[in-house]
């Protein structure tokens, strides 16, 4: 019988090729699936076909020589270390398809072993990066996130000491985090996303969020994660998109910090204070609790309102738009008294995008932001004096002319009576100019 000492993964995590776990040969604690230096009886023969694997000088060679080693002794007593000495050697070759094969086989064998719950995590988001299907790229992701999930909660093996845990948790958790975050913004799981993202940058040291790489790629999505939430949280948008922009290089840093001024200007009114916030998000990873007392929120749409009827004297005179937004925005009252100047009234609507039609009824899209929508939202019901004998097609653009009748506050409709579609004016022929000629 030969006695075999089992490979330290100090020895073999320096083969691995984790884009984003990056385990280096230094960093790496034990495997703990069986104890360091542990002895294990092995036959002559079986020692044999080990020590030729761990021996083998290239990845490819030392893989084929662990799957021989492991079809000749299935039920090996170090089938564990085999499959992840086999699963680091495939993924130097590199073969992703092998690597995430040996990966499967070793958490069969193995269900708390990180190193394999990474390999799964990171190539499975490797490759849905790359998918252009949708689906195929939300399923990809899904993938991911749950082996990711599954990460998180493996457990310590007996063997392995704490402190070596706690540096293989350190290095795994962001990776777990951050395939979460990726699969759950993806899908416009917002909530999802935000815990996902916060808790990647909690698992981190400080330092590690400032430097150009997947933790200040995510602390941007982070930021994109609370815009896109219902309702926008645009105060820690800008946050987390002015620290982002802060430390990350060209041309990443015009795109953040766009995404920063624009939350900051729609919570605050105005562009101005955002360097303020930088000079904030900068040195603190996460928003200190008197901050947002510190940025005044714009008037909100009801204020604008009320001091817009208070300072206008003749609310007739209110541009059309500016009409809509009190419909829309304003108190039933202050709604009700600017809608009474225009009830009635007949009125001529240019460069309206039709949104439906049919031969009696056209709605419309009349302000800018419904105009700007996508697609276009209708603001305006034309109900039309004559049935049309050509119905204009989505997206026309028409001139219309009707009364003002009535109108919905939420969502704004306005819908107009003796309706009818103005046709352009014909440009006036000209006579044909004759021309003589002189004899002589």
């Amino acid at each position: 019988m030969k006695k075999v000492v089992l490979a330290s993964l100090l020895a073999v995590a320096g083969a691995a090729s984790l884009t984003q776990a990056c385990y280096s040969q230094a960093a790496t604690p034990n495997l703990g699936t069986q104890p360091a230096g542990g002895q294990i009886q092995m036959s002559a023969d079986e020692y044999a076909a080990y020590n030729n694997a761990i021996t083998q000088t290239t990845p490819a060679a030392k893989a084929a020589a662990f799957d021989a080693y492991l079809k000749a002794y299935p039920k090996s007593a170090v089938k564990a270390d085999a499959l992840q000495q086999q699963m680091f050697a495939y993924s130097q070759v590199p073969d992703t398809q092998k690597t995430l094969d040996t990966a499967d086989a070793l958490l069969a064998v193995d269900a708390n072993n990180l190193y394999a719950y990474v390999f799964e995590v990171s190539l499975r988001s490797q490759a849905a990066a790359t998918a252009t299907d949708p689906a195929a790229k939300q399923a990809g992701l899904d993938a991911a996130a749950s082996f990711a999930t599954k990460g998180l909660a493996a457990t310590k093996p007996a063997a392995m000491s704490a402190d070596d845990f706690k540096k293989l948790t350190g290095q795994g958790y962001p990776v777990f985090y951050g395939a979460i975050g990726a699969a759950s913004l993806n899908k416009k799981d917002q909530a999802g996303a935000i815990k996902a993202f916060s808790s990647e940058l909690a698992s981190v040291p400080v330092a590690t969020t400032e430097a150009p790489g997947p933790q200040l790629m995510d602390t941007y999505y982070l930021a994109s994660a609370y815009y896109t939430q219902t309702p926008p949280d645009y105060l820690n948008c800008a946050y987390y998109a002015a620290r982002a922009g802060f430390y990350a290089p060209e041309p990443f840093k015009t795109t953040f910090t766009k995404l920063g001024t624009y939350c900051y200007t729609k919570y605050h009114g105005k562009p101005d204070g955002y360097d303020a916030v930088t000079t904030v998000a900068k040195d603190n990873l996460v928003p200190p609790a008197s901050w947002p007392a510190t940025v005044t929120p714009a008037p909100t749409p009801a204020d604008i309102v009320t001091n817009l009827i208070a300072t206008t004297p003749d609310l007739a005179t209110l541009a059309l738009s500016d009409k809509e937004y009190v419909l829309q925005n304003g108190k039933q009252a202050d709604a009700d008294k600017v809608f009474d100047t225009i009830k009635g009234k007949a009125v001529e609507i240019p460069g309206a995008i039709v949104v439906s039609a049919t031969a009696d009824t056209l709605t419309v899209a009349v302000s800018d932001d419904s105009q700007q929508a996508q697609p276009p939202v209708a603001d305006f019901t034309f109900t039309l004096t004559k049935p049309l004998t050509k119905i204009p097609a989505v997206g026309d653009k028409v001139t219309l002319d009707g009364t003002y009748a009535s109108y919905t506050q939420s969502p704004l409709m306005i819908t107009m009576s003796d309706g009818s579609i103005v046709e352009p004016k014909k440009a006036p022929v000209k006579a044909p100019v004759h021309h003589t000629t002189t004899h002589r």
